[in-house]
């Protein structure tokens, strides 16, 4: 098991191990009896009875009721302790940053969006970070200092080299190089951070659509356009974080986009990225373009277009927008062959399965291998999601290795 210490196959460890698999059974399944604890390890009555005497010792697992609706007294059933520990998430966008707190089982006890406009915030992001976590604390009835772990998705990827965040430029006050370590300082617990789209793709991996799959390329198209690359169960993030910011990838049909940092944007992001819907919309003659944020503008264009799939200019978006994709996507499967494509984020998800169609079969004509294309199973604050599955995964490893408490 991952961090048990002591010498494999010693009692100690054997009892780690032993206590680790009936917690994971419980996060599962739910409350067990003593009975069906053992089966489901493995183990006889009376080891299972000692095993859940010694979690609920250790302030693990509860007693939480009975049996019911069976002859005789009801068996005694168990349940991991929601109060074992608590993990947090954030999701920070140049606009606003959204918190959570979840319990070790995964239930979000706590939530918070703290709005952050701007381009040059009044409020620096250390206390904006620490205002939105001690927002979702605050809900759920805890502290700081309650916390085990919290997780940070942003866009781009902080350089693990320099420390300094890249690929975001357009998130303001984030490029400190000092700014990891004046977090480190405010914030009492240990802190992890990621890139955005990785964290829906770990979403995705752990409750969606690409569940028991160990290798699949995730493309997510909302205010941005990018990817992440799950190879062999593990995020791929290369040299400096940067691998996945597919929409810097030059692309035909677009010009060059040179110096793409400091744009912040590239040809796939222009050629495809959802900016670049409500004015292929106006170019194809689709009329209504409602007012507000690009990304929601999109989403509503090809909702509107998903519903019409046979009506033009529907049709004609739809089948544009979807070639723009594909061209994009044939570079991505040329090199990793992945067995499937994850299509998230709002300017994917709206188009549904006419969009979904379209693009497999234009894929299909642009690459040489044929991934299956599957639309997102978590759309409900994605990143937000994934974060806190990375938080309670390094939690739960921490806080069930029972190897380490005396």
């Amino acid at each position: 098991m991952a961090g048990t210490s002591g010498t494999p196959g010693t009692p100690r460890v054997l009892r780690a191990m032993n206590d680790r698999a009936a917690l994971d059974l419980l996060l599962e399944h739910g409350p067990l009896s003593r009975t069906r604890t053992g089966k489901l390890t493995g183990l006889s009555k009376p080891t299972a009875s000692q095993l859940l005497a010694r979690l609920e010792a250790a302030g693990l697992v509860l007693a939480t009721g009975t049996t019911e609706g069976r002859p005789g007294p009801g068996a005694q059933l168990y349940a991991v302790n929601p109060a074992a520990a608590y993990a947090a998430a954030l999701d920070v966008k140049p606009h606003r940053i959204r918190a959570a707190v979840a319990d070790i089982t995964g239930r979000t006890v706590g939530h918070h969006e703290l709005p952050t406009p701007g381009r040059r915030p009044a409020v620096p992001v250390v206390q904006q970070v620490t205002d939105a976590l001690d927002g979702a604390v605050k809900a759920a009835g805890l502290t700081r200092a309650d916390l085990h772990r919290t997780v940070i998705g942003t866009p781009g990827a902080f350089d693990p080299n320099t420390g300094r965040l890249r690929y975001a430029s357009h998130l303001p006050g984030w490029h400190s190089p000092t700014l990891l370590d004046e977090l480190a300082a405010a914030l009492p617990m240990p802190c992890e951070y990621e890139n955005d789209v990785n964290l829906v793709a770990l979403a995705e991996q752990r409750l969606g659509a690409a569940r028991d799959h160990g290798d699949f390329v995730l493309l997510w198209n909302q205010e941005g356009l990018g990817a992440a690359l799950v190879l062999g169960g593990r995020l791929h993030r290369g040299f400096t974080g940067g691998a996945g910011e597919v929409g810097f990838l030059p692309v035909p049909g677009t010009p060059l986009v040179r110096q793409v940092t400091k744009a912040n944007s590239g040809g796939f992001q222009e050629l495809a990225g959802a900016q670049a819907i409500p004015r292929l919309a106006r170019e194809l003659g689709v009329e209504d373009i409602p007012d507000g944020p690009y990304a929601e503008v999109a989403a509503a264009l090809l909702e509107r277009a998903a519903a019409r799939p046979d009506e033009e200019p529907h049709r004609a978006l739809l089948r544009t927008y979807a070639t723009r994709l594909a061209t994009g996507l044939a570079s991505l499967v040329a090199v990793l062959d992945p067995a499937l494509v994850v299509l998230s984020g709002t300017a994917l998800t709206a188009g549904g399965e006419p969009l979904r169609d379209l693009v497999q079969a234009e894929l299909a004509e642009l690459a040489a291998s044929r991934p299956r294309l599957v639309l997102a199973g978590v759309r409900e604050h994605p990143v937000l999601r994934g974060a806190l599955e990375s938080a309670l995964a390094t939690t739960r490893d921490e806080v069930f290795d029972t190897s380490r408490r005396p």
